[in-house]
């Protein structure tokens, strides 16, 4: 979608674990140029955060994923970053050749060490690890401006 449709108060980003492994892109900008992050970015108007999620990590990494959970949240008075533990479906890890130089699978462990991964990416890789998530949880309702899904934790299963 063209710039202009970007929601710049609004982002998301995605943990993919995959066989012990979690994907990371190396920024090339900006605080993070040179770091290893999650991938993410910022929603786009008439998008979903589990739609931008999607669309941001496959744009990013070439991977498809499907958001699973949440793993955090972060929100001030200017803006919001939902973070979603993402389940891997299919694809090729690849760079995009513009917000990042190289994209790999890591030993998700050993990324929790790492002198070029940020505290925030360590933070979020050690809550998919560790299950600390909240499940989508079934939600219906006739209202018209209610939310398409909601993410909590469901003692019934």
């Amino acid at each position: 979608m063209p710039e202009h449709n970007t929601v710049w108060e609004k982002s998301v980003a995605g943990v993919v674990l995959r066989d012990g492994k979690v994907l990371l892109a190396r920024h090339t900008y900006g605080s993070g140029n040179g770091k290893l992050i999650i991938p993410g970015g910022y929603i786009q108007r008439g998008e979903s955060p589990e739609q931008a999620v999607i669309r941001e990590i496959n744009e990013e990494t070439g991977i498809t994923v499907k958001p699973v959970s949440v793993l955090g949240i972060r929100f001030n008075m200017h803006d919001w970053y939902v973070v979603f533990r993402a389940e891997y479906l299919s694809g090729t890890e690849r760079s995009d050749g513009d917000e990042n130089s190289e994209v790999l699978w890591i030993d998700a462990e050993s990324a929790l060490s790492r002198e070029d991964v940020p505290d925030l990416s360590k933070k979020l890789i050690a809550a998919a690890l560790s299950g600390g998530e909240m499940p989508l949880v079934p939600y219906e309702t006739s209202e018209k401006y209610a939310p398409t899904s909601f993410y909590g934790f469901n003692k019934g299963e």
